[in-house]
């Protein structure tokens, strides 16, 4: 599974999912910085922080906790 998280900068809620991605004890991602992309600002930005499963094409939408970051992570397997 290759997974992305979508965020943005000075962003609280993105700094908020980065902790709750440790706490799930996700497997390792890619950050995307969604700013000054303006296709990317176009699809993410009124639902930043979002993670993505790039094989599976899911997306996790805030806000998510640790259980739900490990449904998605198991789901996507």
């Amino acid at each position: 599974m290759r997974l992305t998280l979508f965020q943005r900068d000075e962003c609280p809620l993105c700094d908020q999912a980065l902790a709750v991605l440790a706490a799930a004890h996700a497997p390792e991602f890619e950050t995307v910085w969604i700013d000054d992309d303006g296709t990317r600002e176009h699809r993410y930005g009124a639902r930043v922080p979002v993670l993505r499963d790039e094989e599976g094409g899911r997306e996790l939408d805030w806000p998510f906790d640790p259980g739900s970051v490990r449904a998605f992570v198991r789901s996507g397997v």
